[in-house]
């Protein structure tokens, strides 16, 4: 069974833009899979249908067996608990330390009472620093969050989302705002989560040469259609400039 299924998915926004158009994919365990395509292409609003961040107007989405566009409160809950989601702009409460916000990754598992009170375990606390460990952010632990450099907070970010015990990481263009080497720092990192954890990706990229050093399948969206899933070696200038109507040299990095 895919842990991840869409079905002719659609998203109307104010019913009249079309985000999304009978959108139809599966994700399995354990891939690591990139999103291509331009600007209001309606990467992230596929991305957000996932988890319930955005409604589908139509279609039907199933993660890990669970009818996602029919959950309930509880149930939608549970979804999100596993669904990590990193963002383009980190979405870090900057006035709270770095381990504070790791440890916001737990509040999925824990009673309203003790999110509220940010009650942890010990067991909890000593994971959070374990992960920013991993992360390169272990002098950082008590450093508020706007006190830290981009590559800095989106590391933090993925050490929250890793706090959740996610089965799918979810990544909205993780690089965007960053230099080269900071994005090739997120994107080692995410790639390494994804083979030593085992932890689905789900990432949206603008940088075609990103996805292609990183990713063993890419999904092409235009307009809110998919028009490519596959390979790397098959993505072809035929299909980019179907995918982006513009020139490959455009699509170019240096990550």
């Amino acid at each position: 069974m895919a842990l991840l299924e869409f079905q002719k998915v659609s998203k109307t926004y104010d019913n009249v833009t079309k985000a999304l158009t009978d959108v139809t994919f599966h994700l399995d365990e354990g891939e690591f899979v990139s999103i291509i395509g331009p600007s209001g292409a309606g990467k992230s609003t596929l991305l957000r249908c996932i988890n319930r961040l955005v409604d589908a107007s139509e279609g039907e989405i199933f993660f890990d067996g669970q009818d996602v566009l029919k959950a309930g409160k509880k149930e939608l809950r549970r979804i999100r608990t596993k669904t990590g989601m990193i963002f383009q702009h980190y979405n870090l409460v900057d006035r709270m330390s770095v381990i504070e916000n790791v440890l916001h990754g737990c509040l999925g598992r824990k009673s309203t009472v003790c999110g509220m009170a940010g009650i942890y375990k010990e067991e909890e606390k000593q994971e959070a620093f374990e992960i920013l460990q991993e992360m390169g952010l272990e002098g950082q632990a008590y450093k508020r969050c706007d006190e830290l450099s981009g590559g800095q907070k989106q590391r933090v970010g993925i050490a929250r989302a890793i706090m959740q015990k996610p089965k799918l990481i979810l990544c909205d263009e993780p690089i965007a705002s960053l230099d080269p080497k900071a994005s090739k720092v997120i994107m080692d990192h995410l790639k390494k989560i994804n083979e030593t954890k085992k932890i689905t990706c789900l990432v949206n990229l603008h940088q075609v040469d990103v996805a292609m050093k990183y990713s063993k399948r890419i999904i092409g969206v235009s307009a809110g259609k998919i028009v490519y899933d596959g390979t790397p070696e098959n993505l072809t200038d035929k299909v980019l400039h179907e995918i982006y109507q513009s020139s490959t040299e455009e699509l170019i990095t240096d990550v």
